[in-house]
């Protein structure tokens, strides 16, 4: 795809969702890689109702680290997967006090060495913890990217890389974004509202 076509969609997806961004309340970077593993497979909505009560009781990766996964469960159990989410937390939690110093790294191999941190997740807490450029492949990247022909790859880490070649670095985030929201309220996966759809006339599909 030409890069002023490329220009053109996301300049056309920054004006239909100028409220893009981290949907996922937090108040620090450690609250963010908590928040971020509990969203997997969940509306991101449903971790914002638990995620107040659970950081009030542990407020950081030494509280956390010291609880054991059954208590933990007991406050995250409104969402997918609780069980293993209570385990990933404790244990990334205590892995940051014995190897980080009860700090999260920025770098993505040493998140990544983190109990139930990918590297999508690794990705999301470098960009809005840290400030880095990123492009995070979630379902929604994924399906977005590929059916409007921003790419064509089959499998996420090549969607990855493909859309860091595609992308102007220093739109890599925000980009990530755009394409998330977009993702949720338009180009869903059932039923995208091609009709209503902001970018149609620079979509794949359409040309």
């Amino acid at each position: 795809m030409e890069s002023n076509r490329i220009q053109n969609i996301l300049d056309e997806l920054t004006l239909e969702y100028p409220e893009a961004g981290c949907a996922l309340d937090h108040r620090d970077v450690f609250e963010l890689l908590v928040a971020t593993v509990l969203s997997a497979q969940t509306t991101d909505k449903s971790v914002n109702q638990v995620t107040p009560a659970l950081f009030e009781r542990y407020p950081d990766a030494m509280a956390l680290a010291q609880a054991e996964p059954e208590e933990v469960s007991e406050y995250i159990r409104r969402i997918g997967m609780y069980k293993t989410k209570s385990k990933n937390i404790v244990g990334l939690s205590r892995k940051l006090v014995e190897a980080f110093g009860g700090e999260v790294p920025n770098d993505r191999e040493q998140l990544m060495s983190l109990p139930g941190v990918g590297r999508k997740t690794a990705n999301v807490v470098q960009a809005e913890g840290f400030g880095e450029q990123r492009i995070a492949v979630d379902t929604h990247v994924f399906r977005v990217s590929n059916r409007i022909g921003l790419v064509k790859e089959k499998d996420v880490l090549k969607t990855e890389l493909a859309l860091q070649e595609a992308i102007p670095h220093d739109q890599w985030s925000h980009t990530h974004h755009l394409l998330i929201f977009h993702g949720r309220n338009c180009c869903t996966a059932r039923k995208p509202g091609c009709d209503h759809c902001c970018i149609r006339e620079l979509c794949e599909q359409n040309l």
